[in-house]
C-alpha cells in the first residue's frame, strides 16, 4: 500500500485525469456518434456518404495515429501550443473523435432493430426525417444497445492510456512517474490494473441498472 499512500498527490491527479479524459471523450464520441449514425442511414446519400466516409477512415486509423493528428498537426494550423490544458483538450477531441466511429457503428445497429413500419408510420403524419429520428427512432435504438454501447466505453476507458504518450497525466503515466520517485514499477502497474478494473466494474453495475430500468420502461 507504500506505493498508493505515499503518493497520494500524484494518484489523484492521474486519476482525475483519467476520469477527463474519459467523460470529456465520451461526450464528444455520444454527440458525434448519434449525428454520424443518424447520417448513415439518412435518405441523403451526400449524408450517407460522408458519414461512410469519415467511419471507414477513423474507426482504420490507429488511435496512436489519431493523437499525433491532433497533438502535432492541428496545433501549428490553430497556433495554439499542445501544452497543458490545451493538451487535454486535444487529447479528449482525439478521443472522442476516434470512438464516435464505433458509437456511430452501436447506434446504427440499433437503428435497424426498429421496425420499418414506425418510421414510414411517422413520414406519414408529416413528421420530417429528423423528427422521426429523433422522437421515435433514436430513443428505441438506444435502449436496444446498452449493452454493445457500454462495451464501447470500456474500450474508451482503456484507451484514454495512450493519452499517457503525449504529455497527458492520466493513469497510464503513473509507471513512469513514480519510477523517478524510486518506486517498484511492477508494483505501479499492478495497482493501475486494479483501478482500472475497479472503473470496469463500475461501468457493468451501471449497464444492468439501465438495462433492468429501461427493460421495465419498455
Amino acid at each position: 500500500m507504500g506505493v498508493i499512500t505515499d503518493n497520494l498527490d500524484l494518484w489523484g491527479e492521474a486519476l482525475l485525469g483519467t476520469l477527463q479524459l474519459f467523460f470529456g471523450g465520451g461526450l464528444v464520441a455520444l454527440i458525434l456518434g448519434t449525428i454520424v449514425g443518424a447520417m448513415r442511414v439518412s435518405p441523403v446519400p451526400i449524408a450517407r456518404a460522408v458519414g461512410t466516409f469519415y467511419v471507414n477512415t477513423i474507426r482504420n486509423t490507429p488511435l496512436t495515429l489519431v493523437f499525433f493528428g491532433f497533438a502535432f498537426a492541428l496545433p501549428p494550423l490553430i497556433e495554439v501550443r499542445a501544452s497543458g490544458p490545451a493538451a487535454m483538450g486535444f487529447a479528449i477531441a482525439a478521443l472522442g473523435v476516434y470512438t464516435a466511429t464505433y458509437v456511430a457503428e452501436t447506434i446504427r445497429s440499433g437503428i435497424n432493430t426498429v421496425p420499418v413500419g414506425q418510421a414510414e408510420a411517422a413520414r406519414a403524419i408529416g413528421l420530417t426525417f429528423g423528427q422521426v429520428m429523433s422522437l421515435v427512432v433514436l430513443p428505441q435504438a438506444f435502449r436496444s444497445v446498452i449493452p454493445p454501447m457500454m462495451s464501447v466505453f470500456i474500450a474508451l476507458l482503456k484507451n484514454t492510456t495512450v493519452a499517457a504518450g503525449f504529455s497527458v497525466l492520466n493513469l497510464g503515466s503513473m509507471r513512469d512517474w513514480l519510477s523517478e520517485r524510486g518506486e517498484n514499477q511492477l508494483l505501479v502497474i499492478v495497482w493501475v490494473m486494479v483501478i482500472f478494473v475497479a472503473l470496469v466494474m463500475l461501468l457493468s453495475w451501471v449497464q444492468r441498472n439501465l438495462e433492468k430500468r429501461w427493460t421495465v420502461a419498455r
